[in-house]
């Protein structure tokens, strides 16, 4: 083993090939000369097993050289019975756990105490919960307001810039001459027609325009006649008349889409009211009562169109009254039902089908009122319907506490009875009727819940919601006692916002669905919104620019928010108020100062609540909210060139102008014109402002400016600048007419601390300097 072990010495280091092969034959000699022994038996073996035995040598050694603690420790815990091995196990799957008594230390000396105890930690545990839930609330509020923010300038920006892009170019020379320097010149006159109110060639439709273009036109000359109808108090309907304006496109006349910007003008005009009063009716049922009407029109043009696709199945003849139009249609409708009972004349014969249901159903579908009723009457099935049905027709919906609980009884029976297989379907009409007079939430959803395919179409649901729904105030509460809750428009609202956008226009390719949705269920701002968004050929934005201008002139959009809507830091005339805004600032970018302010002025009145804010009797916030808008408005377009002979006329203070059609006062249009000179003055535009203050009569504070103007022209010829002395010459010219106008004028005012003839003086001593 010496010598293994001197070999190995000898190879170490570097571990040579050449010493682990001269170990290896010294070793095999080795086992060549020893003898066997019989107390050494020879043993063999083989590598695997060699490094499985050195192993477990190297295990016995590392647990020789365990340190003196870890020893002392064993043998402490042996010597107390205890087997370390199990202990370490078990250690192993030890989990410490709190108690009650480790979170809440108890430190009282009696019951009260500790419950007090408990009680102080509770509320303080609540505290950090709900400040928790605050600032997380508010974390998504202000999210949420900034995305609608941003949402908002991006739609703004974006219809910016197709309209910019849209509109009518003009070729228009503006003068920059009071930006760049303080010369006063001569005042340019303008044609008369720039405020004669007439409609210009620029406005009028011409066939080889886009159809955005064509829609522009024609619909500026609808406001353009409702802002001189609202000026001199005359009547005017401005839903009916942008329709008329609309169908003088025949953009409609052939299409693919179930709904045309043509029907979504009849919808507005039908919501409105125009021509029609509803007698105590809020102004929200009203809006109501306009969607149902729509859809009741809609409804009679599907019968005709029916009728007349099949007429000798219809078999109409001669008649034609309403509810012979109504048989006609069920005849096309039923005609695999078999004979029905208005067609029967042996009634020996198969009974025929009662037709009952159906026919008062259809005459209130297609807004046959008094048909329905008559039905009702000369029926036995619907004798106890009849009185129902009158109340309901009378009351516009507002039926009696008695009534809506005797149509309650007899819905809960036919949906406790069922539809059974083998019966005929008709009685899905009645429970329909039923249901639209009681006009319970309860057994609305328990009926669409049971029969979730009874309507054909949106319209037909719809119609049946709108039918259905009750204003929910002080007067039901009597109702809602006996467990009635009414099906309230949120209701409505709340369940068609649960579907996204794109279910209604089946991926946009039927993109007026959605917003004719939203006009149906009152969401009057979310359609206009959604609709100013659609930036595209067809110009559903100018749609909505005027379907907004039409309904604030009504003064509806405050009632049409929706529910859970978030419209951001303004309310809904205010957004409205922007859209009519933006769209006017088009023209005016564009050179058109007289279109820009026939929109900028609706913009205005929408701010102020529609046609009362023409006629001063709206709340004296609106009020106050369409003077500021107006004025800085008007400010505008009186700054742009032309803008003075627009406003004010060929001379005076607006009485031969636009202006007197916005502010009728006298002494508000002399405060107006005196804030707008200073603005000028301020702005560097001198010759407006002289010509601003002449028009008010201000004659000392325009020779002022003069006099400012011709010091500055003095400094200029100083300084040897050319066009000094022609300045100054255009500027004495301008003063002597100031002096000469103002010595005969009888609107001869005060400067506010000198006198007009201090003024001249300063006037006279400078030029006498030329």
């Amino acid at each position: 083993m010496a010598g293994v072990g001197s070999s190995g010495g000898g190879g170490g280091g570097d571990t040579e090939m050449g010493g682990w092969t001269g170990l290896l034959h010294s070793s095999t000699k080795i086992l060549e000369q020893a003898a066997p022994t019989p107390h050494f038996p020879p043993l063999q073996r083989n590598l695997d097993q060699l490094k499985a035995l050195s192993t477990k040598l190297k295990a016995k050694t590392v647990r020789a050289e365990a340190p003196s603690q870890s020893l002392s420790a064993t043998r402490l815990l042996a010597r107390e019975g205890i087997n370390a091995e199990q202990l370490a196990r078990d250690l192993k799957s030890f989990e410490l756990k709190t108690t009650f008594e480790d979170v809440f230390p108890s430190e009282a000396t009696s019951v009260e105490e500790y419950l007090q105890q408990l009680h102080e930690v509770a509320i303080v545990s609540s505290i950090q919960e709900a400040q928790k839930d605050n600032l997380r609330s508010f974390n998504n509020y202000m999210m949420q307001v900034l995305e609608d923010d941003w949402q908002k300038e991006k739609r703004d920006f974006l219809q910016s810039l197709s309209l910019f892009s849209t509109l009518s170019k003009r070729n228009i020379n503006i003068s920059t001459s009071g930006l760049a320097r303080p010369a006063l010149m001569p005042p340019s006159t303008s044609s008369p027609q720039a405020s004669s109110g007439l409609p210009s060639a620029g406005i009028m439709p011409i066939p080889n325009k886009t159809i955005i273009e064509n829609k522009s036109s024609v619909y500026a000359g609808v406001v353009r006649d409702l802002n001189d109808a609202r000026g001199r108090s005359l009547p005017f309907n401005p839903a009916t008349a942008f329709r008329a304006a609309y169908e003088s496109l025949s953009v409609d006349a052939v299409g693919t889409k179930s709904v045309t910007m043509q029907k979504m003008w009849h919808l507005i005009q039908a919501l409105v009211g125009e021509g029609l009063t509803h007698r105590n009716v809020s102004r929200k049922m009203s809006l109501v009562i306009g969607a149902r009407r729509h859809l009741e029109w809609g409804h009679e043009k599907y019968i005709i169109e029916t009728i007349n696709s099949h007429p000798a199945l219809a078999a109409l003849g001669g008649s034609v009254g309403n509810l012979q139009k109504i048989r006609a249609f069920m005849r096309v409708r039923l005609r695999d039902q078999g004979v029905l009972d208005f067609d029967a004349t042996d009634l020996r014969r198969q009974p025929p089908v009662d037709t009952t249901w159906q026919q008062i159903y259809f005459c209130l579908r297609t807004g046959y009122y008094d048909e329905a009723r008559q039905v009702a009457l000369s029926s036995r099935a619907a004798h106890n319907f009849a009185p129902l049905l009158a109340d309901w027709i009378s009351t516009n919906g507002a039926v009696s506490q008695e009534t809506a609980l005797a149509a309650s009884e007899e819905c809960d029976k036919m949906l406790r009875m069922g539809d059974r297989p083998g019966r005929p379907g008709f009685d899905r009409k009645k429970l329909l009727l039923y249901a639209i007079i009681c006009g319970c939430r309860r057994q609305i959803e328990r009926l669409l819940k049971d029969l979730p395919t009874i309507f054909n179409t949106i319209e037909d649901f719809l119609w049946f919601k709108l039918s259905a729904l009750r204003e929910h105030n002080n007067a039901s509460s009597n109702v809602l006692n006996e467990g009635l809750v009414p099906y309230t428009l949120d209701d409505l609202q709340s369940y068609l916002n649960k579907f996204e956008p794109s279910y209604y226009t089946k991926s946009g390719k039927d993109p007026l669905i959605y917003p004719y949705v939203l006009f149906l269920s009152i969401q009057l701002l979310p359609a206009i919104l959604y609709l100013s968004k659609e930036v595209g050929e067809e110009g559903y934005h100018v749609d909505a620019v005027h379907i907004s201008i039409a309904l604030a002139d009504h003064g509806v959009l405050p009632d049409g928010v929706g529910s859970g809507q978030k419209i951001g830091v303004m309310d809904a005339c205010a957004e409205a108020a922007s859209i009519i805004r933006q769209y006017g600032s088009m023209y005016l970018r564009n050179g058109n100062i007289d279109l820009a302010l026939q929109y900028y002025a609706q913009a205005a009145a929408a701010m102020g609540g529609g046609e009362v804010s023409w006629i001063g009797q709206g709340n004296a916030d609106q009020q106050r909210q369409r003077s500021l808008m107006l004025k800085q408005l008007l400010t505008e377009i009186l700054l742009r060139e032309g803008g003075i002979q627009l406003l004010l006329g060929p001379s005076g203070m607006g009485e031969e102008g636009g202006l007197k059609k916005y502010m009728m006062d006298w002494r508000s249009r002399q405060q107006f014109l005196l804030e707008a000179s200073h603005r000028c003055q301020e702005a560097g535009l001198y010759d407006k402002a002289v010509e601003i203050h002449k028009r008010v009569g201000s004659f000392a504070m325009a020779l002022q400016i003069i006099n400012k103007c011709l010091s500055d022209a003095v400094c200029a010829m100083a300084h040897n600048r050319l066009d000094g002395e022609s300045q100054a010459t255009a500027l004495i010219h301008s003063g002597n007419e100031i002096l000469e106008t103002a010595r005969y004028s009888s609107e001869a005012r005060l400067f506010p601390s000198l006198t007009l003839a201090q003024v001249e003086c300063q006037f006279l001593s400078c030029s006498n300097l030329f």
